[in-house]
């Protein structure tokens, strides 16, 4: 599973890499994050469990996407770790991390993900998911 960025003229493009959907899809989120803090300084101290319904792969990673950030800012939080399974339609997922605090370092504000430049395919043995954040 790896993340990485791509070029984009007013925001960033993010890309999630794995071995199924579901692993780009925690890359995604990762990367996401990523921008928002150093996430290797957040703590999982607290879970939140999410489900959405989607049948397209490319909306779930936007609905994915724009679900984990909505509840960060809901709860006051910053998410480290992800975890996201799907069952036909039905997505279930976890997402870990820890309430903001002055510790944490504040990088950029990613006000959701977008339809810019989305995909979610297969790259030879890998899933790669790839959309523009707006930030």
């Amino acid at each position: 599973m790896s993340s990485s960025y791509f070029e984009h003229d007013a925001d960033i493009g993010i890309i999630g890499r794995g071995l199924t959907i579901e692993q780009s899809f925690e890359a995604a989120a990762h990367a996401v994050f990523a921008i928002i803090t150093n996430i290797e300084a957040v703590h999982p101290q607290t879970a939140v469990s999410l489900e959405f319904e989607e049948a397209d792969l490319e909306l779930a990673l936007v609905v994915w996407l724009n679900l984990i950030l909505g509840k960060a800012r809901e709860l006051g939080m910053v998410f480290s770790h992800f975890h996201i399974q799907r069952q036909n339609d039905h997505w279930h997922a976890k997402a870990a991390g820890e309430k903001w605090h002055d510790g944490l370092e504040r990088g950029v504000e990613v006000k959701g993900a977008t339809l810019t430049m989305l995909a979610v395919k297969p790259i030879g043995p890998v899933w790669e998911s790839r959309c523009v954040v707006d930030v």
